[in-house]
């Protein structure tokens, strides 16, 4: 992996810590945001892992490079293998077509940054 790729990662997990503090301090919206998704989260007729699997392939289409840091921490968190995290990424591809396969390179990069710690 390029240090610029794992560099970012570091810096999109500081980030969002800095800021996830600073909105629960600040904003009302933002907390219904953070019990919304503990919500979104649970395991019902789908489990925690399964979701996460989903989002990850979510990820992968809108090519949001935190969301993807985020649902790969929270899937490898939540027992997923790396097969199963590489699965849900070709469904992002599939459904995302060329320019998918741009956001499947740093979600892959993602996945290696987790393997190596």
């Amino acid at each position: 992996m390029e240090n610029r790729d794992k560099d970012k990662i570091v810096q999109i997990i500081k980030t969002r810590k800095q800021a996830h503090t600073f909105y629960l301090q600040k904003s009302k919206v933002y907390k219904s945001f953070v019990d919304m998704e503990g919500k979104t989260y649970q395991d019902n007729a789908l489990s925690k892992r399964q979701k996460e699997l989903i989002a990850i392939g979510i990820s992968i289409v809108i090519n949001c490079e935190s969301c993807m840091e985020w649902h790969i921490k929270q899937a490898l968190d939540s027992g997923a293998s790396e097969n199963e995290i590489i699965e849900a990424i070709e469904v992002g591809i599939e459904m995302g077509g060329g320019p998918a396969t741009a956001s499947a390179r740093f979600a892959m990069n993602v996945l290696r940054y987790y393997n190596e710690k």
